[in-house]
């Protein structure tokens, strides 16, 4: 099954946090941040939202940065997406 985002629309997946610290601590699970650096994975076609042109700038592949709590998280074939705006998108990080 395959995620076909409308509108202005990004579906990312999420990249893992790293389990130790820069001075090696081991950090449990409960002790993680939710991650913010994500991989786009499918990107919708733009066009008018809210009365504007939005033209689609980020593509599939790329590192991003998003909020923290953004989107709507999905599970499609035991794999975990977030569906968000391309205005959530803060920065490409590369």
């Amino acid at each position: 099954m395959t995620i076909k985002p409308l509108s202005d629309r990004v579906v990312i997946k999420m990249v893992e946090a790293e389990e130790t610290t820069k001075s090696g601590i081991i950090l449990t699970g409960n002790a993680k941040e939710k991650p913010q650096i994500a991989e786009i994975v499918e990107v919708g076609p733009g066009g008018m939202v809210d009365g504007n042109e939005v033209t689609m700038t980020v593509k599939v592949g790329q590192k991003v940065l998003t909020s923290k709590y953004c989107g709507t998280e999905v599970k499609i074939d035991g794999q975990e997406y977030t569906i968000v705006r391309q205005s959530d998108i803060l920065a490409i990080v590369e």
